[in-house]
């Protein structure tokens, strides 16, 4: 796979599109917080977690100070080199939250991007680091209904209106055309589904979460029902729920699935309609949380929808991993990227 072309420019344009030299200037994130002057031209940023780091890559890959976790080798082609090359710096915020305040001043950037929740909690950390640190916090709205807005912010955060702009543009054309498709229900109702996280499956996510965002916007069933939170269940419960479909993000759980009699109790099992979400060289449909998700929607669509998405998932896979990674599978590529699993 190669490059995308416009990518490699991305730097050089950017820095002739960016804030003047020593132009100072106040800005608000998603949180309606002020980050306080930023200088002339951000060069350096770390990005608070996972979401983060994809959001900022995506728009602008030469800021990227390194990866909350250290980008592996099944992934590294779907990268820039010299992305994926960038060292392992931990995360601010989330579960296993590894990096402290004198790492990331260590690392002296002009700028944190944290991307996710807005509440009270983030922006109390966002203003707690903040002020700990005197280095910018931006902490921005990391709902995927919310990426368009997102791009914008970052774009103008980052002196970059015109990428941001771009980016926008293209997540709210995706966006309201799923919306679109899937605005009627279908003469069966609804599709109803369950998201299997981790080895066992037994791992979920209930309406409301941001894991499972993308089954929202699809219209779909959460069949674990309202919560917005993680939850653990038993195989009994998927049982007694009866999914239509299953979505899984683990390898070895669909293997497993597939040979227990148990599981074979499950409809979607029985049906095989259990799938395995792709994930290089990030997650399709969770895993991280962030913009990687946009493709997912595509892939669910054609899945609970086969009638109303007739398009090639590969073409267009192909197109946006150009458009959000900067590099261009090749055939062999997309059939990793398709086979699931990380």
């Amino acid at each position: 796979m190669r490059p995308d072309r416009r990518a490699l420019l991305l730097g050089l344009a950017a820095s002739l599109g960016g804030r003047a030299a020593g132009a100072a200037e106040a800005l608000s994130d998603d949180a309606g917080r002020a980050l306080g002057p930023l200088p002339g031209r951000v060069a350096r940023v770390f990005p608070a977690g996972p979401p983060a780091a994809i959001l900022l890559y995506t728009l602008a890959p030469d800021l990227l100070l390194g990866w909350p976790r250290a980008i592996r080798p099944a992934e590294r082609p779907y990268l820039l080199p010299g992305a994926a090359d960038l060292p392992e710096v931990g995360r601010l915020t989330g579960r296993g939250n590894t990096a402290n305040l004198e790492a990331v001043l260590a690392l002296k950037p002009d700028l944190i991007l944290d991307v996710g929740g807005t509440g009270e909690t983030y922006r109390s950390l966002a203003d707690r680091v903040q002020a700990q640190t005197g280095i910018p916090y931006a902490l921005l709205d990391g709902r995927l209904a919310a990426a368009p807005a997102a791009y914008r912010s970052l774009g103008r955060i980052l002196g970059r209106p015109d990428a941001g702009a771009a980016l926008a543009a293209f997540s709210e054309a995706t966006l309201a055309t799923i919306r679109e498709r899937v605005a009627a229900p279908p003469a069966g109702g609804r599709p109803r589904v369950y998201l299997a996280r981790g080895p066992r499956g037994l791992e979920t996510a209930r309406e409301g979460a941001i894991n499972v965002e993308t089954l929202a916007l699809l219209g779909a069933v959460d069949v674990a029902g309202p919560g917005g939170s993680l939850a653990q269940v038993s195989p009994e419960d998927v049982v007694a729920w009866a999914p239509e479909v299953i979505v899984a993000l683990d390898p070895a759980f669909v293997r497993a699935a597939r040979a227990d009699p148990l599981w074979q109790a499950v409809p979607a099992v029985r049906d095989g309609r259990l799938h395995l979400s792709p994930a290089l060289p990030f997650g399709w449909v969770d895993a991280p949380p962030s913009v990687n998700r946009l493709a997912g929607l595509w892939w669910l669509g054609k899945i609970l929808y086969p009638a109303r998405f007739p398009e090639d998932v590969r073409a267009l896979a192909r197109d946006l991993y150009a458009r959000l990674y900067h590099v261009t599978p090749d055939e062999a590529g997309l059939d990793r990227v398709l086979a699931g699993g990380p």
